[in-house]
Protein backbone atom coordinates (compact mmCIF):
# COMPACT_ATOMS: atom_id res chain seq x y z
CA UNK A 1 0.00 0.00 0.00
CA UNK A 2 1.33 3.95 -0.18
CA UNK A 3 0.13 4.94 3.17
CA UNK A 4 0.01 3.45 6.72
CA UNK A 5 -2.68 4.98 8.03
CA UNK A 6 -5.87 6.43 6.66
CA UNK A 7 -6.53 10.24 6.97
CA UNK A 8 -9.47 9.66 9.42
CA UNK A 9 -7.70 7.69 12.40
CA UNK A 10 -4.65 8.94 13.97
CA UNK A 11 -5.04 9.86 17.53
CA UNK A 12 -3.02 11.10 20.54
CA UNK A 13 -1.63 7.37 21.18
CA UNK A 14 -0.26 7.78 17.56
CA UNK A 15 2.53 10.29 18.50
CA UNK A 16 6.10 9.41 17.61
CA UNK A 17 5.20 7.71 14.85
CA UNK A 18 6.30 7.50 11.46
CA UNK A 19 2.94 7.62 9.24
CA UNK A 20 2.69 7.82 5.14
CA UNK A 21 -0.82 9.14 4.15
CA UNK A 22 -2.82 9.80 0.79
CA UNK A 23 -5.51 12.06 -0.32
CA UNK A 24 -6.47 15.43 -1.99
CA UNK A 25 -5.58 18.66 -0.24
CA UNK A 26 -8.76 19.92 1.07
CA UNK A 27 -7.33 23.07 2.24
CA UNK A 28 -4.38 25.88 2.41
CA UNK A 29 -3.05 27.74 4.38
CA UNK A 30 0.06 29.89 4.87
CA UNK A 31 0.98 30.90 8.23
CA UNK A 32 4.16 33.03 9.05
CA UNK A 33 6.50 30.63 6.31
CA UNK A 34 4.76 27.30 7.47
CA UNK A 35 2.57 25.83 5.26
CA UNK A 36 -0.66 23.95 6.89
CA UNK A 37 -2.71 21.39 4.36
CA UNK A 38 -5.83 19.69 5.86
CA UNK A 39 -5.70 16.11 3.80
CA UNK A 40 -8.33 14.11 2.87
CA UNK A 41 -9.52 11.13 1.87
CA UNK A 42 -12.73 8.72 2.23
CA UNK A 43 -12.46 8.56 6.27
CA UNK A 44 -11.22 12.01 7.01
CA UNK A 45 -9.04 14.87 7.16
CA UNK A 46 -5.34 15.16 8.70
CA UNK A 47 -3.50 18.48 9.32
CA UNK A 48 -0.33 18.14 7.38
CA UNK A 49 2.45 20.73 8.59
CA UNK A 50 4.99 21.73 5.78
CA UNK A 51 7.81 23.73 7.77
CA UNK A 52 10.92 25.10 5.65
CA UNK A 53 13.06 24.76 9.08
CA UNK A 54 12.57 20.72 9.19
CA UNK A 55 12.87 19.99 5.30
CA UNK A 56 13.12 22.50 3.18
CA UNK A 57 12.64 20.62 -0.33
CA UNK A 58 9.03 19.65 0.83
CA UNK A 59 7.89 23.09 1.94
CA UNK A 60 8.96 24.43 -1.18
CA UNK A 61 6.61 21.32 -3.36
CA UNK A 62 3.93 22.68 -0.77
CA UNK A 63 3.92 25.96 -1.83
CA UNK A 64 3.24 24.72 -5.32
CA UNK A 65 -0.30 22.84 -3.71
CA UNK A 66 -3.43 24.03 -4.82
CA UNK A 67 -7.05 22.42 -4.04
CA UNK A 68 -7.86 18.72 -5.33
CA UNK A 69 -4.41 18.09 -6.17
CA UNK A 70 -3.86 14.33 -5.00
CA UNK A 71 -0.55 14.09 -3.10
CA UNK A 72 0.99 11.59 -1.10
CA UNK A 73 2.99 12.61 2.51
CA UNK A 74 5.82 11.05 4.72
CA UNK A 75 5.98 12.23 8.47
CA UNK A 76 5.78 12.07 11.95
CA UNK A 77 2.65 12.15 14.22
CA UNK A 78 3.03 15.31 16.82
CA UNK A 79 1.02 16.92 19.13
CA UNK A 80 -1.25 20.14 18.71
CA UNK A 81 -1.08 20.76 22.06
CA UNK A 82 -3.48 23.70 23.24
CA UNK A 83 -4.33 24.18 19.39
CA UNK A 84 -6.47 21.28 19.62
CA UNK A 85 -9.40 21.37 17.18
CA UNK A 86 -12.37 19.71 18.52
CA UNK A 87 -14.44 19.68 15.06
CA UNK A 88 -12.26 16.93 14.20
CA UNK A 89 -11.73 13.65 15.02
CA UNK A 90 -7.94 13.87 14.42
CA UNK A 91 -7.84 17.25 16.11
CA UNK A 92 -5.44 16.01 18.69
CA UNK A 93 -2.88 15.62 16.29
CA UNK A 94 -1.00 16.72 13.38
CA UNK A 95 1.94 15.49 11.08
CA UNK A 96 5.00 17.19 10.50
CA UNK A 97 6.22 16.13 6.91
CA UNK A 98 9.62 14.49 5.71
CA UNK A 99 8.23 14.44 2.40
CA UNK A 100 5.68 15.21 -0.54
CA UNK A 101 4.96 13.34 -2.87
CA UNK A 102 2.75 14.97 -5.79
CA UNK A 103 0.51 12.23 -7.34
CA UNK A 104 -1.98 14.26 -9.91
CA UNK A 105 -2.36 17.53 -10.18
CA UNK A 106 -6.27 19.39 -10.81
CA UNK A 107 -8.14 22.21 -12.66
CA UNK A 108 -9.66 24.42 -10.32
CA UNK A 109 -12.77 22.29 -9.17
CA UNK A 110 -16.61 23.86 -10.56
CA UNK A 111 -17.76 22.85 -7.25
CA UNK A 112 -16.83 23.18 -3.58
CA UNK A 113 -16.04 19.62 -2.10
CA UNK A 114 -17.92 20.89 0.95
CA UNK A 115 -21.14 20.22 3.12
CA UNK A 116 -22.11 23.35 3.63
CA UNK A 117 -21.39 24.52 0.27
CA UNK A 118 -23.77 22.12 -2.03
CA UNK A 119 -23.62 23.12 -5.36
CA UNK A 120 -26.76 23.40 -7.61
CA UNK A 121 -28.26 19.92 -9.47
CA UNK A 122 -27.23 20.49 -12.82
CA UNK A 123 -23.11 21.34 -11.79
CA UNK A 124 -23.54 18.38 -8.83
CA UNK A 125 -24.91 15.93 -11.48
CA UNK A 126 -22.43 16.78 -14.42
CA UNK A 127 -19.49 16.73 -12.24
CA UNK A 128 -20.91 13.89 -9.76
CA UNK A 129 -17.30 12.14 -9.50
CA UNK A 130 -16.74 15.79 -7.42
CA UNK A 131 -19.67 15.45 -5.81
CA UNK A 132 -19.12 11.90 -4.38
CA UNK A 133 -15.92 13.57 -2.59
CA UNK A 134 -18.02 15.50 -0.03
CA UNK A 135 -18.38 13.58 3.25
CA UNK A 136 -22.02 13.51 3.43
CA UNK A 137 -21.93 11.54 -0.19
CA UNK A 138 -19.54 9.26 1.22
CA UNK A 139 -21.10 8.69 4.15
CA UNK A 140 -24.70 7.85 1.89
CA UNK A 141 -22.45 5.31 -0.06
CA UNK A 142 -21.28 3.41 2.71
CA UNK A 143 -24.59 3.25 4.42
CA UNK A 144 -26.40 2.11 1.50
CA UNK A 145 -23.50 -0.81 1.24
CA UNK A 146 -24.15 -1.62 5.27
CA UNK A 147 -27.68 -1.98 4.55
CA UNK A 148 -27.71 -3.77 1.46
CA UNK A 149 -24.96 -6.39 3.29
CA UNK A 150 -27.33 -6.39 6.04
CA UNK A 151 -30.24 -7.68 4.09
CA UNK A 152 -27.90 -9.62 2.26
CA UNK A 153 -26.78 -11.60 5.79
CA UNK A 154 -30.47 -11.67 7.03
CA UNK A 155 -32.19 -13.37 4.11
CA UNK A 156 -29.24 -15.80 3.87
CA UNK A 157 -29.62 -16.64 7.56
CA UNK A 158 -34.00 -17.13 6.32
CA UNK A 159 -32.87 -19.70 4.08
CA UNK A 160 -32.92 -17.09 0.88
CA UNK A 161 -30.41 -17.69 -2.12
CA UNK A 162 -29.58 -15.15 -4.59
CA UNK A 163 -30.78 -15.33 -8.15
CA UNK A 164 -30.36 -13.15 -10.74
CA UNK A 165 -33.00 -12.87 -13.60
CA UNK A 166 -32.47 -11.83 -17.02
CA UNK A 167 -31.87 -8.15 -17.56
CA UNK A 168 -33.08 -8.35 -21.82
CA UNK A 169 -36.77 -10.42 -21.28
CA UNK A 170 -40.24 -9.83 -23.33
CA UNK A 171 -42.19 -7.00 -22.64
CA UNK A 172 -44.98 -7.44 -20.80
CA UNK A 173 -47.59 -4.91 -19.73
CA UNK A 174 -46.77 -4.08 -15.69
CA UNK A 175 -48.28 0.04 -15.29
CA UNK A 176 -45.32 2.33 -16.77
CA UNK A 177 -43.92 2.15 -20.40
CA UNK A 178 -40.98 -0.31 -21.26
CA UNK A 179 -37.57 0.16 -22.16
CA UNK A 180 -36.87 -1.66 -25.66
CA UNK A 181 -33.75 -3.41 -26.76
CA UNK A 182 -33.97 -4.25 -30.46
CA UNK A 183 -32.15 -7.63 -31.38
CA UNK A 184 -29.24 -7.52 -34.27
CA UNK A 185 -29.68 -10.65 -35.09
CA UNK A 186 -33.57 -10.98 -34.65
CA UNK A 187 -34.58 -8.34 -37.68
CA UNK A 188 -37.23 -6.86 -36.27
CA UNK A 189 -37.32 -8.33 -32.79
CA UNK A 190 -37.08 -6.29 -29.49
CA UNK A 191 -36.03 -7.38 -26.20
CA UNK A 192 -38.18 -5.13 -22.70
CA UNK A 193 -35.68 -4.51 -19.77
CA UNK A 194 -37.60 -5.21 -17.07
CA UNK A 195 -39.95 -3.08 -14.92
CA UNK A 196 -39.45 -5.93 -12.41
CA UNK A 197 -38.68 -9.60 -12.30
CA UNK A 198 -42.64 -10.39 -11.15
CA UNK A 199 -42.86 -13.34 -13.74
CA UNK A 200 -39.25 -14.41 -13.08
CA UNK A 201 -39.29 -14.78 -9.76
CA UNK A 202 -42.66 -16.79 -9.81
CA UNK A 203 -40.91 -19.33 -12.57
CA UNK A 204 -38.42 -19.63 -9.74
CA UNK A 205 -41.44 -20.57 -7.39
CA UNK A 206 -42.64 -23.44 -9.92
CA UNK A 207 -38.44 -24.28 -9.97
CA UNK A 208 -38.44 -25.47 -6.51
CA UNK A 209 -36.22 -22.41 -5.05
CA UNK A 210 -38.22 -21.58 -2.34
CA UNK A 211 -36.84 -18.78 -1.13
CA UNK A 212 -35.73 -16.37 -3.58
CA UNK A 213 -33.82 -12.50 -3.12
CA UNK A 214 -31.76 -10.29 -5.69
CA UNK A 215 -31.31 -6.99 -5.36
CA UNK A 216 -32.81 -6.42 -9.15
CA UNK A 217 -32.58 -3.19 -11.00
CA UNK A 218 -35.92 -2.17 -12.03
CA UNK A 219 -36.44 0.28 -15.37
CA UNK A 220 -39.46 1.89 -16.16
CA UNK A 221 -39.99 4.61 -18.28
CA UNK A 222 -42.30 7.30 -16.70
CA UNK A 223 -42.44 10.90 -15.71
CA UNK A 224 -39.53 10.83 -12.86
CA UNK A 225 -39.96 12.91 -9.36
CA UNK A 226 -37.51 12.90 -6.41
CA UNK A 227 -38.60 9.32 -5.34
CA UNK A 228 -38.37 8.16 -9.03
CA UNK A 229 -35.41 6.83 -11.54
CA UNK A 230 -35.41 5.64 -14.93
CA UNK A 231 -33.84 2.51 -13.31
CA UNK A 232 -33.66 1.74 -9.26
CA UNK A 233 -32.95 -1.15 -6.83
CA UNK A 234 -35.48 -3.46 -5.20
CA UNK A 235 -35.03 -6.18 -2.80
CA UNK A 236 -36.92 -8.27 -4.54
CA UNK A 237 -38.27 -11.65 -2.58
CA UNK A 238 -40.57 -14.50 -3.26
CA UNK A 239 -41.19 -17.56 -1.31
CA UNK A 240 -43.29 -20.30 -1.37
CA UNK A 241 -45.74 -22.22 0.79
CA UNK A 242 -46.65 -19.11 2.62
CA UNK A 243 -49.24 -16.80 3.82
CA UNK A 244 -49.67 -12.89 4.05
CA UNK A 245 -48.37 -13.42 7.26
CA UNK A 246 -45.32 -15.10 6.82
CA UNK A 247 -44.11 -12.65 4.45
CA UNK A 248 -44.87 -10.16 6.57
CA UNK A 249 -42.02 -11.68 9.65
CA UNK A 250 -39.43 -11.78 7.14
CA UNK A 251 -39.77 -8.73 5.95
CA UNK A 252 -40.29 -6.81 9.70
CA UNK A 253 -37.42 -9.09 10.39
CA UNK A 254 -35.25 -7.88 7.08
CA UNK A 255 -35.97 -3.97 8.65
CA UNK A 256 -35.28 -4.61 11.83
CA UNK A 257 -31.98 -6.69 10.95
CA UNK A 258 -31.06 -2.67 8.39
CA UNK A 259 -31.89 -0.43 10.71
CA UNK A 260 -29.98 -2.27 13.38
CA UNK A 261 -26.94 -2.72 11.66
CA UNK A 262 -27.01 0.81 9.65
CA UNK A 263 -28.79 3.06 12.09
CA UNK A 264 -28.22 1.28 15.50
CA UNK A 265 -32.14 1.54 15.77
CA UNK A 266 -34.35 -0.87 17.38
CA UNK A 267 -37.27 -1.24 15.58
CA UNK A 268 -40.51 -3.08 16.84
CA UNK A 269 -42.08 -5.54 15.38
CA UNK A 270 -45.12 -6.64 14.66
CA UNK A 271 -45.91 -3.10 12.46
CA UNK A 272 -48.99 -2.69 12.61
CA UNK A 273 -51.82 -3.29 9.97
CA UNK A 274 -54.77 -1.22 8.64
CA UNK A 275 -57.12 -2.15 5.48
CA UNK A 276 -56.71 0.16 2.86
CA UNK A 277 -60.41 1.32 3.11
CA UNK A 278 -59.21 2.48 7.02
CA UNK A 279 -56.14 4.41 5.64
CA UNK A 280 -58.03 6.07 3.17
CA UNK A 281 -60.96 6.51 5.22
CA UNK A 282 -58.83 8.48 8.30
CA UNK A 283 -55.35 9.70 6.46
CA UNK A 284 -56.93 10.31 2.88
CA UNK A 285 -53.96 8.00 1.81
CA UNK A 286 -52.90 4.51 1.30
CA UNK A 287 -49.46 5.30 3.00
CA UNK A 288 -50.69 7.38 5.59
CA UNK A 289 -47.76 9.36 7.69
CA UNK A 290 -48.74 8.25 11.35
CA UNK A 291 -46.45 9.87 13.50
CA UNK A 292 -49.05 12.17 14.00
CA UNK A 293 -53.21 11.99 14.63
CA UNK A 294 -55.69 14.41 13.24
CA UNK A 295 -57.89 11.05 12.05
CA UNK A 296 -61.35 12.63 9.74
CA UNK A 297 -64.70 11.95 10.62
CA UNK A 298 -67.41 10.86 7.88
CA UNK A 299 -70.15 13.44 8.62
CA UNK A 300 -72.16 12.36 5.41
CA UNK A 301 -75.23 11.34 7.47
CA UNK A 302 -75.43 14.52 9.57
CA UNK A 303 -74.85 16.73 6.60
CA UNK A 304 -78.27 14.98 5.07
CA UNK A 305 -80.07 17.55 7.68
CA UNK A 306 -78.37 20.62 6.09
CA UNK A 307 -79.42 23.03 3.53
CA UNK A 308 -76.36 23.04 2.02
CA UNK A 309 -76.87 21.44 -1.50
CA UNK A 310 -73.41 21.54 -2.07
CA UNK A 311 -73.34 18.94 0.17
CA UNK A 312 -76.40 17.38 -0.08
CA UNK A 313 -75.81 16.56 -4.21
CA UNK A 314 -72.84 14.84 -3.48
CA UNK A 315 -74.22 12.69 -1.02
CA UNK A 316 -77.06 12.10 -3.28
CA UNK A 317 -74.60 10.71 -5.77
CA UNK A 318 -73.24 8.13 -3.75
CA UNK A 319 -70.03 10.49 -2.20
CA UNK A 320 -69.37 11.68 0.99
CA UNK A 321 -68.61 14.47 3.32
CA UNK A 322 -65.10 14.33 5.65
CA UNK A 323 -64.15 16.09 8.19
CA UNK A 324 -60.65 16.90 9.37
CA UNK A 325 -60.49 18.93 12.92
CA UNK A 326 -57.73 21.20 13.36
CA UNK A 327 -57.44 21.63 17.44
CA UNK A 328 -56.71 25.40 18.28
CA UNK A 329 -56.16 25.80 14.35
CA UNK A 330 -57.92 29.64 14.74
CA UNK A 331 -54.40 30.17 16.92
CA UNK A 332 -52.55 29.31 13.92
CA UNK A 333 -54.97 29.65 10.51
CA UNK A 334 -55.44 33.29 9.54
CA UNK A 335 -58.29 33.37 6.41
CA UNK A 336 -55.50 33.49 4.01
CA UNK A 337 -54.05 30.49 4.97
CA UNK A 338 -56.83 28.99 4.83
CA UNK A 339 -57.59 29.86 1.50
CA UNK A 340 -54.10 28.18 0.98
CA UNK A 341 -55.48 25.12 2.16
CA UNK A 342 -58.82 25.43 0.15
CA UNK A 343 -56.26 25.74 -2.87
CA UNK A 344 -54.43 22.58 -2.40
CA UNK A 345 -57.67 20.68 -1.87
CA UNK A 346 -58.56 21.91 -5.21
CA UNK A 347 -55.15 20.99 -6.81
CA UNK A 348 -56.06 17.55 -5.71
CA UNK A 349 -58.84 17.53 -7.54
CA UNK A 350 -61.52 18.30 -4.92
CA UNK A 351 -63.97 21.07 -6.37
CA UNK A 352 -63.77 22.82 -2.84
CA UNK A 353 -62.78 22.92 0.93
CA UNK A 354 -65.55 24.29 3.32
CA UNK A 355 -65.00 25.29 7.30
CA UNK A 356 -66.34 26.36 10.84
CA UNK A 357 -64.39 28.07 13.34
CA UNK A 358 -65.36 27.31 16.82
CA UNK A 359 -66.10 30.79 18.59
CA UNK A 360 -67.95 30.85 22.35
CA UNK A 361 -69.00 26.96 21.65
CA UNK A 362 -70.40 27.83 18.30
CA UNK A 363 -69.02 26.97 14.69
CA UNK A 364 -68.88 30.25 12.87
CA UNK A 365 -68.27 30.66 8.65
CA UNK A 366 -70.10 31.91 5.65
CA UNK A 367 -71.44 28.12 5.34
CA UNK A 368 -73.02 28.26 8.89
CA UNK A 369 -76.20 29.92 7.33
CA UNK A 370 -76.92 26.85 5.60
CA UNK A 371 -77.26 24.95 9.33
CA UNK A 372 -79.62 25.31 12.02
CA UNK A 373 -78.63 25.84 15.21
CA UNK A 374 -79.43 21.74 16.67
CA UNK A 375 -77.90 20.69 13.65
CA UNK A 376 -74.46 22.53 14.80
CA UNK A 377 -74.97 21.38 17.91
CA UNK A 378 -74.87 18.01 16.62
CA UNK A 379 -71.99 18.12 14.53
CA UNK A 380 -70.11 19.88 17.45
CA UNK A 381 -70.60 17.13 19.75
CA UNK A 382 -69.82 14.16 16.65
CA UNK A 383 -66.61 15.90 16.10
CA UNK A 384 -65.49 16.88 19.55
CA UNK A 385 -65.24 20.50 18.80
CA UNK A 386 -63.56 22.46 21.40
CA UNK A 387 -62.87 26.45 21.63
CA UNK A 388 -60.50 27.57 18.21
CA UNK A 389 -60.78 24.37 16.56
CA UNK A 390 -60.88 24.41 12.55
CA UNK A 391 -63.21 22.29 10.80
CA UNK A 392 -62.36 21.78 7.27
CA UNK A 393 -64.32 19.57 5.11
CA UNK A 394 -64.43 18.42 1.54
CA UNK A 395 -67.51 16.93 -0.03
CA UNK A 396 -67.18 14.42 -3.21
CA UNK A 397 -66.27 10.99 -4.22
CA UNK A 398 -65.00 8.36 -1.43
CA UNK A 399 -61.80 8.60 -3.07
CA UNK A 400 -61.42 11.85 -4.21
CA UNK A 401 -62.61 13.67 -0.80
CA UNK A 402 -60.33 11.26 1.62
CA UNK A 403 -56.88 11.89 -0.83
CA UNK A 404 -57.79 15.86 -1.22
CA UNK A 405 -58.13 16.43 2.58
CA UNK A 406 -55.11 13.86 3.42
CA UNK A 407 -53.00 16.43 1.29
CA UNK A 408 -54.58 19.01 3.68
CA UNK A 409 -54.04 16.85 6.29
CA UNK A 410 -49.99 16.18 5.83
CA UNK A 411 -50.08 20.52 5.31
CA UNK A 412 -51.52 21.23 8.79
CA UNK A 413 -49.47 18.47 10.40
CA UNK A 414 -46.11 20.23 8.97
CA UNK A 415 -47.68 23.90 9.73
CA UNK A 416 -48.80 22.86 13.27
CA UNK A 417 -45.14 21.28 13.95
CA UNK A 418 -47.30 17.86 15.10
CA UNK A 419 -44.72 15.08 13.26
CA UNK A 420 -43.02 13.13 15.78
CA UNK A 421 -39.34 12.11 14.92
CA UNK A 422 -39.87 8.53 14.89
CA UNK A 423 -40.10 5.55 12.44
CA UNK A 424 -43.41 4.57 12.13
CA UNK A 425 -44.06 1.67 9.88
CA UNK A 426 -47.71 0.23 9.07
CA UNK A 427 -48.68 -2.87 6.78
CA UNK A 428 -51.49 -1.51 4.31
CA UNK A 429 -53.55 -4.89 3.78
CA UNK A 430 -57.28 -6.07 1.76
CA UNK A 431 -56.63 -4.03 -0.95
CA UNK A 432 -59.61 -3.99 -3.80
CA UNK A 433 -58.68 -5.86 -6.81
CA UNK A 434 -59.92 -3.80 -9.46
CA UNK A 435 -60.51 -0.15 -9.55
CA UNK A 436 -62.61 1.71 -12.16
CA UNK A 437 -61.05 3.44 -15.49
CA UNK A 438 -63.69 6.67 -16.03
CA UNK A 439 -61.77 7.73 -18.80
CA UNK A 440 -62.37 4.00 -20.39
CA UNK A 441 -65.35 2.85 -19.30
CA UNK A 442 -63.31 -0.45 -17.53
CA UNK A 443 -62.01 -2.10 -14.99
CA UNK A 444 -58.16 -1.93 -14.21
CA UNK A 445 -56.22 -3.91 -11.76
CA UNK A 446 -55.42 -1.56 -8.82
CA UNK A 447 -51.91 -3.19 -8.55
CA UNK A 448 -51.49 -5.77 -11.10
CA UNK A 449 -53.24 -9.09 -12.72
CA UNK A 450 -51.30 -11.76 -10.83
CA UNK A 451 -52.40 -11.09 -7.18
CA UNK A 452 -54.93 -13.09 -5.78
CA UNK A 453 -58.18 -12.49 -4.71
CA UNK A 454 -59.16 -13.59 -1.25
CA UNK A 455 -60.73 -16.79 -1.34
CA UNK A 456 -64.46 -15.31 0.15
CA UNK A 457 -64.27 -12.91 -2.92
CA UNK A 458 -63.27 -15.49 -5.78
CA UNK A 459 -67.61 -15.76 -6.63
CA UNK A 460 -67.48 -11.90 -7.18
CA UNK A 461 -64.91 -11.30 -9.77
CA UNK A 462 -67.29 -11.16 -12.46
CA UNK A 463 -70.74 -10.05 -10.21
CA UNK A 464 -69.18 -7.23 -8.29
CA UNK A 465 -66.20 -6.97 -9.21
CA UNK A 466 -65.83 -3.61 -7.12
CA UNK A 467 -66.16 -5.01 -4.32
CA UNK A 468 -63.54 -8.01 -4.39
CA UNK A 469 -60.55 -7.80 -1.87
CA UNK A 470 -57.58 -9.13 -2.79
CA UNK A 471 -54.14 -10.14 -1.31
CA UNK A 472 -52.09 -7.36 -2.04
CA UNK A 473 -50.48 -5.57 0.71
CA UNK A 474 -48.21 -2.62 0.87
CA UNK A 475 -45.38 -1.62 3.90
CA UNK A 476 -45.24 2.03 4.11
CA UNK A 477 -43.00 4.25 6.68
CA UNK A 478 -43.72 8.08 7.79
CA UNK A 479 -45.97 8.21 4.56
CA UNK A 480 -44.03 6.75 2.20
CA UNK A 481 -44.25 3.40 0.47
CA UNK A 482 -41.36 1.07 0.80
CA UNK A 483 -42.93 -2.29 -0.70
CA UNK A 484 -45.59 -3.31 -2.45
CA UNK A 485 -46.59 -7.21 -2.58
CA UNK A 486 -48.92 -9.79 -2.76
CA UNK A 487 -49.99 -13.28 -2.94
CA UNK A 488 -49.77 -14.62 -6.24
CA UNK A 489 -52.37 -16.33 -8.57
CA UNK A 490 -51.27 -19.86 -9.32
CA UNK A 491 -54.69 -21.05 -11.02
CA UNK A 492 -54.72 -20.86 -14.48
CA UNK A 493 -58.61 -20.64 -15.03
CA UNK A 494 -58.70 -18.28 -12.03
CA UNK A 495 -55.89 -16.20 -13.79
CA UNK A 496 -58.04 -16.17 -17.22
CA UNK A 497 -60.66 -14.87 -15.06
CA UNK A 498 -59.05 -12.14 -13.47
CA UNK A 499 -57.93 -11.37 -17.42
CA UNK A 500 -61.05 -11.38 -18.40
CA UNK A 501 -62.53 -9.07 -16.22
CA UNK A 502 -60.13 -6.07 -17.07
CA UNK A 503 -60.64 -6.80 -20.61
CA UNK A 504 -57.11 -8.64 -21.53
CA UNK A 505 -57.93 -10.82 -24.61
CA UNK A 506 -56.47 -14.16 -23.95
CA UNK A 507 -54.99 -14.65 -27.17
CA UNK A 508 -52.74 -11.54 -25.98
CA UNK A 509 -52.49 -12.94 -22.31
CA UNK A 510 -51.10 -16.12 -24.20
CA UNK A 511 -48.96 -13.78 -26.24
CA UNK A 512 -47.12 -11.69 -23.76
CA UNK A 513 -46.96 -14.05 -20.92
CA UNK A 514 -48.33 -17.56 -22.43
CA UNK A 515 -44.74 -18.88 -20.42
CA UNK A 516 -45.73 -18.42 -17.06
CA UNK A 517 -49.68 -19.33 -17.57
CA UNK A 518 -47.68 -22.83 -19.36
CA UNK A 519 -45.49 -23.37 -16.32
CA UNK A 520 -48.68 -23.15 -13.88
CA UNK A 521 -50.20 -26.24 -15.13
CA UNK A 522 -46.80 -28.28 -14.29
CA UNK A 523 -47.79 -28.07 -10.80
CA UNK A 524 -47.21 -24.17 -8.82
CA UNK A 525 -46.72 -23.82 -5.31
CA UNK A 526 -48.98 -21.13 -2.97
CA UNK A 527 -46.35 -18.52 -3.33
CA UNK A 528 -45.60 -14.52 -3.04
CA UNK A 529 -43.27 -12.16 -1.85
CA UNK A 530 -42.62 -8.17 -2.17
CA UNK A 531 -39.91 -5.63 -4.04
CA UNK A 532 -38.44 -3.35 -1.73
CA UNK A 533 -37.53 -0.34 -3.12
CA UNK A 534 -34.25 -0.10 -2.04
CA UNK A 535 -32.92 3.47 -2.89
CA UNK A 536 -35.83 4.94 -1.13
CA UNK A 537 -34.93 3.04 2.17
CA UNK A 538 -31.52 3.80 2.38
CA UNK A 539 -32.70 7.16 1.33
CA UNK A 540 -34.86 7.67 4.33
CA UNK A 541 -32.11 6.14 6.94
CA UNK A 542 -29.84 8.67 6.42
CA UNK A 543 -32.55 11.63 6.14
CA UNK A 544 -33.65 12.33 2.13
CA UNK A 545 -36.86 12.14 0.35
CA UNK A 546 -34.71 12.11 -2.74
CA UNK A 547 -33.40 8.84 -3.82
CA UNK A 548 -30.63 10.74 -6.18
CA UNK A 549 -28.79 11.35 -2.41
CA UNK A 550 -27.69 7.64 -2.15
CA UNK A 551 -27.33 6.74 -6.06
CA UNK A 552 -24.06 6.88 -7.33
CA UNK A 553 -24.79 8.04 -11.14
CA UNK A 554 -28.52 9.09 -11.06
CA UNK A 555 -30.37 10.85 -13.82
CA UNK A 556 -32.02 14.41 -13.57
CA UNK A 557 -35.79 14.87 -13.91
CA UNK A 558 -35.67 14.87 -17.71
CA UNK A 559 -34.40 11.49 -17.54
CA UNK A 560 -30.71 12.47 -18.62
CA UNK A 561 -27.05 12.13 -17.02
CA UNK A 562 -25.31 15.43 -17.57
CA UNK A 563 -22.12 14.34 -16.55
CA UNK A 564 -21.56 11.30 -19.84
CA UNK A 565 -24.33 12.66 -22.04
CA UNK A 566 -26.93 10.00 -22.19
CA UNK A 567 -29.02 9.79 -24.14
CA UNK A 568 -26.94 9.74 -26.81
CA UNK A 569 -27.21 9.42 -30.81
CA UNK A 570 -26.10 6.20 -32.18
CA UNK A 571 -23.98 5.87 -35.41
CA UNK A 572 -25.57 5.41 -38.88
CA UNK A 573 -23.87 1.93 -38.50
CA UNK A 574 -24.95 1.11 -35.77
CA UNK A 575 -28.46 1.94 -36.91
CA UNK A 576 -28.00 -0.07 -40.01
CA UNK A 577 -26.84 -3.21 -37.77
CA UNK A 578 -29.89 -2.99 -35.78
CA UNK A 579 -32.27 -2.65 -38.86
CA UNK A 580 -33.51 0.80 -37.38
CA UNK A 581 -34.31 3.59 -39.17
CA UNK A 582 -36.07 7.06 -37.09
CA UNK A 583 -39.02 8.01 -38.39
CA UNK A 584 -39.53 11.46 -36.67
CA UNK A 585 -39.85 15.39 -37.39
CA UNK A 586 -37.39 17.61 -35.44
CA UNK A 587 -37.78 20.18 -34.16
CA UNK A 588 -35.94 22.59 -35.96
CA UNK A 589 -37.94 21.05 -39.40
CA UNK A 590 -40.69 21.93 -37.40
CA UNK A 591 -40.01 25.02 -37.12
CA UNK A 592 -39.59 25.97 -40.57
CA UNK A 593 -42.87 24.72 -41.14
Amino acid sequence: MMRTNTCGELRSKDVGNKVELCGWTNSYRDHGGVIFIDLRDKYGLTQIVFDPSHDKKSYKLADSLRREWVIRVVGKVRSRGDLVNPKLKTGEIEVLADNLEILGKANTPPLEIDDEKVAGEDVRLKYRYLDLRRPVMQKNLVNRHKAMKAAMNFLDKEGFIHVETPVLMKSTPEGARDYVVPSRVNMGKFYALPQSPQLYKQLLMVSGVDKYFQFAKCLRDEDLRSDRQPEHTQIDLEMSFVKREDVFEVVEGLMASMWKEVLGVKIKTPFPKLSWHDAMNKYGSDKPDLRFGLEFMDVSELMKESDFNVYKEVIKSNGVVKCLKVPKGSDVYSRKEIDKLIELAKTHHAKGLSWMKIKNGKPESSVTKFFSDKLLEKLVKQVDAKENDILLFVADKFEIACNALGQVRLEVGKKMDLIKDTWQFAWIIDFPLFEWNEDEQKWDPMHHMFCSPRDEWVDKLEKDPGAVICNQYDLTLNGLELCSGSIRITDTELQKTVMKVVGFPEAEAKKRFGFLLEAFKYGAPPHGGVGLGFDRIVALMNGYTDIREVIAFPKNKQAQCPMDGSPSDITERQMKELHIKLDFVKKKEVKKQ
